[in-house]
């Protein structure tokens, strides 16, 4: 039996910066120019300082776990064999409260712990589209 394709990201003129950016292994946050607030998801004005000029900067890719849940049920055929999977809010490194919903991977639901530390990997989905999800930080001596 073929596996059915999965869904994909519908990028559209404020959100394809970070489509793009993973394809290229980059989590690509939008971020105002005139007060550095990172703003996420993307939207044409800085929620901080009301100003237009926004643009794609680069961030490490760090952060903690904020909050997660365990999906037993799939929502569409290409989940079918995937569950049980972590969907996951994680809070990026570069500025408190700026959150990213994503999948955590590469842990088992037993060893996810709020608060522990998190970095981004990128992984293909079908052919064309490249997803940013979360695993455990590597730990560094």
């Amino acid at each position: 039996m073929d596996q059915p394709p999965p869904p994909v990201p519908v990028p559209d003129p404020l959100s394809a910066f970070f489509w793009e950016g993973a394809r290229e292994g980059k989590l690509l946050i939008q971020r105002c120019n005139s007060c550095g607030t990172f703003v996420h998801l993307p939207r044409p004005i800085c929620r901080s300082c009301q100003s237009f000029d926004l643009a794609p900067a680069q961030v490490s890719g760090r952060g903690t776990l904020y909050s997660y849940t365990a999906t037993y049920k799939a929502f569409h055929p290409y989940f079918v064999s995937r569950v049980p999977y972590l969907l996951a809010t994680v809070e990026l490194a570069e500025q408190p409260g700026l959150m990213v919903l994503t999948n955590l991977v590469d842990v088992e639901e037993p060893d996810v712990r709020i608060g522990m530390e998190l970095q981004v990997e990128f992984r293909p989905l079908g052919t064309d589209h490249v997803l940013p999800v979360f695993k455990p930080a590597e730990v560094t001596a």
